[in-house]
């Protein structure tokens, strides 16, 4: 298990997740969709007529952020046609918009499909978008276990709504 350097100005999207108590039945992303909250507070970057886009508030890499449809499916398969579309357009956006935001060398897109694939809300579909950068892989991950995280979520929030595509899905 990766352990994290405590960084005291994350505590407002701690706390933010704190406040969101997932019903029975819901899933995390339900909810963040339908708390109410600000999206500054709650961390999506984009809503769509049938997906959004959120920030990983426990990234990989800074501007490290997931394509989820509004409706919880479990598989690729269960989208409609309509909600495949725009999935998978938002992903492309998604790609834009962190590229534009902090040119990366390269940027990993992937979904893990059911728990055992390491999904960690696997009842309801998302697609990872991880900026990636030569040397991001750096000493502190291979020895201590701990992820460094150079900038605040809130940084990262505002970089890529900045840079999400206006003609978007």
């Amino acid at each position: 298990m990766v352990e994290r350097l405590w960084a005291g100005w994350r505590i407002p999207a701690a706390e933010a997740g704190a406040a969101l108590d997932v019903p029975e039945g819901k899933t995390l992303f339900e909810t963040l969709l339908d708390s109410g909250l600000p999206d500054s507070q709650t961390c999506i970057v984009w809503r769509g007529a049938l997906c959004f886009a959120v920030l990983n508030v426990y990234p990989y890499a800074r501007g490290h952020l997931m394509v989820v449809p509004n409706r919880p499916v479990t598989a690729l398969d269960d989208l409609t046609e309509d909600e495949h579309s725009e999935l998978w357009g938002a992903v492309r956006s998604a790609t834009l918009a962190v590229t534009g935001a902090y040119q990366p060398h390269g940027i990993n897109v992937g979904a893990n499909l059911g728990r055992g694939s390491g999904a960690g809300v696997p009842d309801h579909l998302h697609v990872h978008v991880v900026p990636r950068f030569r040397g991001d892989t750096n000493f502190m991950t291979s020895v201590a276990n701990v992820r460094v995280m150079p900038e605040a979520l809130s940084d990262t929030w505002s970089q890529i709504v900045a840079a999400w595509p206006a003609d978007g899905p």
